[in-house]
């Protein structure tokens, strides 16, 4: 019998969106000039990276609703409570136990507390806006944290990005890190966004919308959403940016 755990699976570009794509106006100047440069041998960066297994964690680091509370401050965040979480497995569906899943979002009102950030909605004092965990034995994480609202962006006269929360994974290795962000399922802004529409597969966007999951919400507390985020295998297709 084969082991598909070994099996090679070439990466599918069309499942990505275009480099340069007009309609999301920030990727003209982002965008690569030059023909990209493949990798054809792998470096010991692609192969070796930092162990998180000893990384020492806060009481709160994944709990958002707590770990801005400061002493002059200790009220709750303003806002939908929530929990969102999920496991992290390779394409073969094996756990990625012990890497670091950090995550980072928008207040209530659609607020980054970010000094470039000058959306009028209000800052929460009680609402930092970032967390992070480790996943465990089975590749699970959780976080609890405040529902982020939408907000405009200057891409054209009226556009307005979804409610999303902004999720980083670390590979094996430190050149390995994957960034997505997670969509909320019935969010009616989801196919208006510019960013979105760069994708022009709908099977890659439900790929990036979590999913209302009644069974882990709390009653009379908060709703949970699931987004499990599935990273490249053992043998990962090597390519420009690692």
């Amino acid at each position: 019998m084969q082991d598909d755990s070994k099996r090679f699976v070439e990466r599918d570009r069309n499942w990505h969106p275009p480099a340069y794509a007009p309609g999301y106006k920030t990727s003209v100047a982002r965008s690569p000039r030059q023909a990209l440069v493949s990798m054809q041998h792998a470096t010991a960066s692609e192969f070796t990276g930092p162990d998180f297994r000893g990384l020492r964690m806060g009481p709160h680091d994944n709990d958002l609703l707590l770990n801005f509370r400061q002493e002059q401050n200790q009220g709750l965040p303003v806002g939908e409570r929530i929990i969102m979480f999920g496991r992290v497995v390779d394409q073969f569906g094996k756990p990625v136990p012990h890497t670091l899943v950090e995550m980072w979002q928008a207040n209530a009102g659609g607020r980054y507390r970010h000094r470039n950030d000058n959306y009028l909605a209000p800052l929460d004092p009680n609402f930092g806006g970032v967390g992070r965990c480790l996943t465990d034995d089975a590749g699970w994480y959780r976080f609890r944290t405040i529902k982020p609202g939408p907000y405009p962006w200057p891409n054209d006269v009226n556009s307005w990005r979804p409610s999303h929360i902004h999720v980083s994974v670390m590979g094996p290795a430190i050149s390995t890190r994957l960034i997505t962000q997670m969509y909320f399922e019935g969010d009616p802004l989801i196919p208006l966004c510019p960013i979105v529409n760069t994708l022009k597969d709908p099977d890659a966007v439900e790929t990036m919308i979590g999913r209302l999951d009644m069974a882990r919400s709390r009653p009379m507390d908060c709703l949970a959403y699931r987004f499990d985020l599935v990273v490249r295998g053992e043998l990962q297709t090597y390519f420009e940016n690692q």
